[in-house]
């Protein structure tokens, strides 16, 4: 079960528009678990619309009564049945926040993998792999308008999620998301971890490599007791990434536990955690830096940025201490 970060990521959402999209079967089939992600929005003051395209007939106006008396918060809108549901709903105002499109499944890559953050340069990059595998097979359209609206600075934030029990809420609320979110703005900060909040959230974070078998562990009393070691990434507020610091000799510093979250895999958050934590620690006199590890994400992310896969006499104490790890190290210079 994720863990939801209230507290944390509520901030993101209070007093702001976000627009909910569900067509007419993916309402019927998950009406209760969308009414309840929708109160739970409003609950953390966030302004909810839903959009749906079911008709109004006879047959639906139960359903219909329903959904306007238990969220009497939300604004209901019933998008006409025969033009196109996405293009009416990117259209339905010029200027939106946060848009949710509940599918019945999030997208995925030629692989079959679920695409978790991407840019609509990457979208575009990319349209003809994820097409053909989106359950919806119109979602292909929709995704160039979905682009065209981010790339006018008329929409911030687009999410096409599976529909269903807490997905919403997981999304928006916990580490993991549930689906893909698609944006160009994402906001991204690194600093040293601050509050016991924190900590647990990069717990978190740290076991799931650990599950994959690529750290060591690390208890959630050791990163709260050294937490001026450890620093994180965070992008819109979500951290999605960490580093610790561990000091080698007076010049070198290594980055011990660097991870980052699925969520936002294959969007460069690697570059950026290891580019400002060196720019951190060269501002603090240190010129070389290594890196123990058998993770091969890592590996070829430490290729890229100039590291070198190598074994040096003066690092031998540590690298005894992980001999099933590979030694990566990096001189430090402007070019990185």
């Amino acid at each position: 079960m994720p863990k939801l970060y209230l507290k944390e990521y509520a901030h993101a959402l209070a007093g702001r528009e976000v627009f909910i999209a569900c067509r007419e079967g993916i309402l019927r089939d998950n009406f209760q678990e969308i009414i309840d992600d929708i109160k739970f929005l409003t609950r953390y003051g966030a302004r909810t619309t839903l959009l749906h395209n079911m008709p109004n007939r006879f047959a639906n106006q139960k359903l219909i009564r329903q959904l306007e008396s238990r969220l009497p918060e939300t604004i209901i809108v019933r998008i006409n049945p025969e033009v196109d549901f996405y293009d009416a709903v990117l259209g339905h105002k010029e200027s939106m926040y946060k848009v949710i499109f509940l599918e019945r499944r999030f997208l995925i890559d030629r692989e079959g993998h679920k695409i978790n953050a991407v840019t609509t340069g990457r979208v575009r990059e990319t349209l003809e792999d994820v097409g053909d595998l989106i359950a919806n097979v119109n979602f292909k359209g929709a995704m160039a308008c979905i682009c065209q609206k981010i790339e006018a600075g008329h929409c911030d934030r687009v999410h096409i999620l599976p529909a269903g029990k807490n997905t919403i809420k997981h999304e928006l609320f916990t580490v993991e998301g549930t689906g893909t979110l698609i944006a160009n703005n994402f906001e991204e900060s690194f600093h040293r971890l601050e509050t016991d909040d924190q900590v647990d959230i990069v717990f978190r974070i740290l076991a799931m490599y650990r599950r994959g078998g690529y750290l060591k562990p690390r208890s959630k009393a050791y990163i709260k007791d050294n937490r001026q070691r450890f620093f994180v990434t965070a992008i819109d507020g979500i951290f999605v990434g960490c580093v610790e610091q561990k000091i080698i000799d007076a010049r070198t510093v290594e980055l011990g536990a660097l991870a980052i979250s699925t969520r936002f895999r294959n969007q460069r958050v690697g570059v950026y955690t290891v580019r400002s934590f060196m720019d951190l620690m060269v501002a603090q006199g240190y010129t070389r830096f290594i890196s123990l590890t058998n993770n091969p994400r890592l590996q070829a992310l430490y290729d890229q940025l100039g590291f070198v896969q190598e074994s040096l006499p003066e690092y031998h104490r540590r690298q005894v201490k992980s001999l099933t790890c590979a030694c990566f190290t990096r001189r430090w210079n402007r070019t990185v």
